[in-house]
């Protein structure tokens, strides 16, 4: 682990995992004095408490997240993305039995980022795991639901993107006049169902 300085009040906490990513964020959540607490792919930015939070990870076990109890979300989806026909081909699959694994699988945010309230999910099966399409659209569809290497996703609003979209939702993903705008928050548990 390694603790960079971010100005005055912050610090960026990088390790070398999301398993350890999730261990740094579970060790931090609800410490008192933390302002904000924002996990990526390898990194933890930690605003304030920074005496506390350095005498924190000092002891902090980077193999292991403990136990949570954390929210759980249910997002309907319509499975007729543009790329279900080819992430079947790719995974040697019919594109129902993409859909059977893609609603069985339980998932964790594992961090946001992106645009926001776009939630980077971990706990795709294996099989569906497939590389960012070769060419990126310039304009994906707000709701649009893909896959990109270990994570599954739904596009919180129109943007340019590279996943394979497998299908859609209508769930509102992000409300900028909501208390908490961002539906998923790092740690949630999501599940896919057929809408």
């Amino acid at each position: 682990m390694l603790l960079r300085r971010c100005g005055t009040d912050a610090l960026l906490v990088e390790v070398d995992s999301l398993t350890e990513v999730a261990a740094v964020r579970a060790a931090l959540q609800g410490l008192p004095g933390i302002e904000e607490l924002v996990p990526a792919a390898r990194t933890v930015l930690v605003k304030g408490a920074l005496t506390e939070v350095r005498k924190v990870l000092e002891d902090v076990d980077l193999t292991e997240v403990p136990a949570a109890h954390p929210r759980e979300v249910t997002i309907p989806v319509t499975y007729d993305g543009p790329d279900l026909d080819l992430v079947a081909r790719t995974a040697g699959i019919t594109p129902d039995e993409v859909v059977k694994l893609h609603t069985q699988a339980s998932y964790e945010v594992a961090f946001c980022g992106f645009a926001p309230g776009f939630g980077y999910l971990t706990g795709l099966p294996e099989v569906l795991r497939q590389p960012r399409l070769d060419s990126p659209r310039t304009k994906v569809p707000r709701g649009s639901v893909g896959i990109a290497g270990e994570f599954t996703a739904a596009y919180p609003r129109a943007t340019p993107g590279g996943w394979r979209l497998i299908g859609r939702t209508e769930i509102t993903l992000f409300d900028p006049g909501a208390e908490t705008p961002a539906l998923l928050q790092p740690g949630d548990l999501v599940r896919f169902v057929v809408a």
